[in-house]
């Protein structure tokens, strides 16, 4: 990259952290979020506020540090006002290479070593591909073929750090942060994103969240066409029919059942099975899932 490439890219991160220090609220925030993003720009595997504040202040690493540090885990700024602006710089350079054609519901695990960081626990990791210690966050992004934008994010906070009132105190958790699902928390994200008129596409989630029924309830009432993914024990019927229980023949062993308990509170169904027969659920043409 030449010197004049360098030059304009420059320009352009400049007016992009501008654009994002407008909605901090204070002055005082703009120098740390310049630091801070330069950081997470710059090569390196850890993108901890320590090693960021020694590339980007080598000569006054321990006060950078203590900056970094307040800004990113004291300072009051509203990460969905951040979130906002960014979603008015960049849609509309996506919009120009094409509509939006989808919302992916999706979930990101971030490896920790320790056990301080706010919902950290062992917990599967998309990253690593397994069980590991880790937080994870739920998000909603907005995609065309040219590139996808994260317009919600949220931190998911398991059951065991939202009865915790020490440990929740400790790591600075508000009050009013309650212990909810991972498909409730995807749920709110699409109601907002429906409230907040962004450009309609078709939801995406894997069988993580197309398992859940509430959540492919609540996408149907909002208007909301979905691609899911589910397991083979879901079971599904054409729209307007429902599962048909099947009485016992005479001289048969006692019949298994096979249930799903996916569907909404009080809405558990179940399908009887001979014992010891395995039976593979597949979908009708037009089915519900």
């Amino acid at each position: 990259m030449n010197r004049k490439s360098e030059e304009k890219v420059e320009s352009r991160f400049a007016a992009y952290v501008e654009g994002l220090a407008s909605v901090l609220g204070h002055a005082d925030r703009i120098s740390p979020l310049r630091d801070y993003c330069t950081g997470l720009m710059l090569p390196g595997e850890r993108k901890s506020v320590e090693p960021m504040a020694a590339k980007t202040a080598p000569a006054r690493t321990a006060a950078q540090h203590q900056s970094l540090l307040h800004f990113v885990g004291v300072a009051t700024w509203s990460d969905e006002k951040v979130l906002a602006k960014v979603r008015e710089m960049v849609l509309p350079a996506m919009e120009r290479r094409g509509p939006i054609e989808a919302w992916i519901i999706d979930d990101t695990g971030f490896p920790k070593q320790g056990k301080h960081s706010v919902g950290v626990q062992p917990q599967y990791c998309g990253q690593l591909g397994r069980e590991a210690n880790c937080q994870v966050a739920v998000s909603l992004s907005i995609a065309n073929h040219s590139a996808s934008l994260p317009v919600a994010y949220r931190l998911y906070l398991p059951k065991e750090w939202a009865k915790d009132a020490a440990r929740r105190k400790k790591a600075g958790v508000p009050r009013n942060i309650s212990f909810k699902t991972k498909p409730e928390i995807a749920l709110e994200q699409i109601r907002w994103a429906c409230e907040a008129g962004l450009p309609r596409g078709v939801a995406l989630m894997d069988a993580a969240y197309g398992v859940d029924s509430r959540l492919r309830t609540g996408m149907t009432a909002l208007g909301v066409t979905y691609v899911v993914g589910i397991q083979p024990k879901i079971l599904v019927w054409p729209p307007g029919t429902g599962p048909k229980r099947r009485g016992r023949r005479k001289g048969r062993a006692k019949e298994g059942k096979l249930s799903c308990d996916n569907l909404g509170a009080g809405e558990t169904r179940t399908q009887p099975v001979r014992p010891h027969r395995e039976r593979t659920w597949q979908p009708r043409r037009g089915a519900a899932v």
